[in-house]
């Protein structure tokens, strides 16, 4: 749980919020300076870190890992980039309002044309116009951070047979995780002769 594995929560405690409890209960709380409790979420500057990196350092539940981060168009890692999907979605509280919004982003290995997908899927939430302004009061109580750039993300990695259900395991039964997979066809990169020139 990285820097917040010093919280004591009880034995069987899961974290599994839904879209609503991730806006309304952590990022609005979060944007306004309250307090959550517990503290589970750290905040954690995301670009510099490849997905794969994210543990121990992000909220870990099963495979999936959540951070605050700070909302920015440069989602450049060591290795490789964020890239938007295109999907973005309402979140929708239990009074039908519209209190947030939910980005769909994809990793990708390399730069430009040359980048591979991976199964690594980002949804980064933000906090609706009408909410984000309900910030500005912590900006008059004298704090210098705009907290309603703050976004919470959940990151995991999709299975590869959500995409491909062809069945090909390995002899002894396990089977190669998609970014694997993507490293083992750059492997075989290197056995291709290239002319030089």
């Amino acid at each position: 749980m990285g820097e917040n594995s010093s919280v004591n929560l009880p034995p069987g405690f899961r974290f599994c919020p839904t879209d609503e409890e991730l806006v309304v209960h952590f990022l609005q709380r979060k944007a306004a300076l309250l307090p959550c409790h517990p503290d589970v979420i750290p905040d954690l500057e995301l670009y510099p870190h490849d997905p794969w990196e994210l543990d121990g350092k992000a909220l870990g539940e099963g495979n999936q890992w959540y951070f605050y981060s700070r909302r920015t168009q440069n989602r450049i890692t060591g290795n490789g980039y964020w890239k938007p999907m295109g999907i973005e979605e309402d979140v929708i509280n239990s009074r039908s309002k519209k209190v947030g919004m939910k980005k769909y982003l994809v990793f990708y290995i390399g730069e430009g044309t040359a980048a591979i997908k991976t199964n690594w899927i980002m949804q980064e939430y933000r906090l609706s116009k009408s909410d984000s302004s309900s910030t500005k009061s912590s900006k008059r109580r004298g704090h210098s951070k705009d907290y309603s750039k703050w976004v919470v993300c959940r990151v995991y990695e999709r299975n590869c047979s959500e995409d491909e259900d062809d069945g090909d395991d390995d002899d002894d039964g396990t089977q190669l995780s998609c970014l694997d997979e993507v490293f083992l066809s750059l492997d075989d990169m290197d056995e291709i002769s290239l002319p030089f020139n």
